[in-house]
């Protein structure tokens, strides 16, 4: 059964924390070594919830988070406003299942419709299943960078893949 996907809320920062905390102690997937507790994730959904961006979740039929996806501005600088990078993680038993994939389709609908041109995904080269989902969903590489992170007590390498949402025009 396809997970459905809902907007994030208060509810559902259990599930979307403990999730991020997994990906911190035990993937290469988020290149932080902290984990972090209900209050930084309430602030990090505030902040997404405040610039519009969406914050979604996918659940299974008892409600559980299965995983979870949003984007963020990919630089901070007014030059690059209409470019978002996404992320996407997914309950370590909830993998290879369908979930990334409907987040992510759902999350590109969201950029689109908020006019963004371009969606970027910063994944570490090492991890092929992301790199093959952003490829399924049309990602091309960007680049490569050759051990620009560390985790686990070794050198990161990490890939770019860009999605093109739209063929508009650059802004006047």
């Amino acid at each position: 059964m396809a997970p459905r996907i809902l907007a994030a809320t208060e509810v559902h920062l259990p599930g979307i924390t403990t999730i991020y905390n997994d990906a911190v102690l035990n993937t290469t997937a988020i290149w932080n070594d902290q984990v972090v507790d209900l209050e930084n994730r309430a602030a990090w959904l505030a902040q997404r919830r405040s610039i519009g961006y969406p914050v979604l979740v996918a659940v299974g039929p008892d409600e559980k988070v299965l995983g979870y996806a949003s984007f963020g501005d990919f630089r901070a600088f007014d030059g690059y406003r209409y470019t978002v990078e996404n992320s996407v993680y997914v309950k370590s038993d909830a993998r290879r299942g369908g979930v990334a994939m409907a987040l992510m389709t759902r999350l590109i609908e969201e950029a689109r419709s908020l006019g963004k041109h371009q969606m970027v995904a910063a994944i570490e080269s090492g991890n092929a299943g992301s790199i093959r989902l952003h490829e399924r969903l049309g990602f091309e590489h960007g680049g490569h960078m050759s051990e620009v992170g560390t985790k686990f007590g070794r050198w990161l390498d990490l890939t770019w893949m860009q999605l093109r949402l739209n063929e508009r025009q650059p802004p006047a």
